[in-house]
């Protein structure tokens, strides 16, 4: 059954990304605005590596220097994506069966890869949210609705 299911079919676009020069709050906050918890990084139309929010909290400043506070907020808003980004991104094809991402993403220990085009320019996102939405999407009714109602 799963092997019939194409990542297209599943995978989150438009795709929301920045570029390397991207300043490193700024991907923050474009996380935060629209729910995501990470970001293709593209660079004339190539994609050059990620971001995940992870990266931007691992950046973040630590309370263990002895750097004052308007040192660490200059240095901090100085800091590009670019610098903290994971270079070599695994991707997947659009074609490819959904079961097959499942298994890269448990194996590799990632929670999303960008989907990429035959010109390796991204086009989508599939993340384990996406996996999750298709596997209850299969199964027809959500947990809410088989549950019996409550008395009240």
């Amino acid at each position: 059954m799963l092997d019939n299911v194409k990542v297209r079919d599943w995978m989150t676009y438009p795709v929301i990304s920045i570029t390397p020069h991207t300043l490193l709050n700024s991907a923050r906050q474009t996380m935060k605005e629209n729910g995501i918890r990470r970001l293709p990084v593209v660079e004339n139309d190539q994609l050059v590596g990620i971001i995940t929010i992870g990266d931007v909290r691992e950046a973040s400043p630590s309370d263990a220097t002895t750097l004052s506070i308007w040192e660490l907020n200059y240095l901090w808003a100085q800091l590009t994506v670019e610098k903290v980004m994971t270079r070599h991104v695994l991707t997947i094809g659009p074609e490819a069966p959904m079961i097959d991402a499942a298994e890269l993403m448990l194996e590799q220990k990632i929670a999303g890869l960008p989907v990429v085009d035959a010109n390796d320019k991204v086009i989508g996102m599939l993340t384990e949210s996406d996996i999750f939405r298709m596997l209850v999407k299969a199964r027809g009714k959500t947990i809410m609705e088989r549950m019996p109602p409550q008395p009240g």
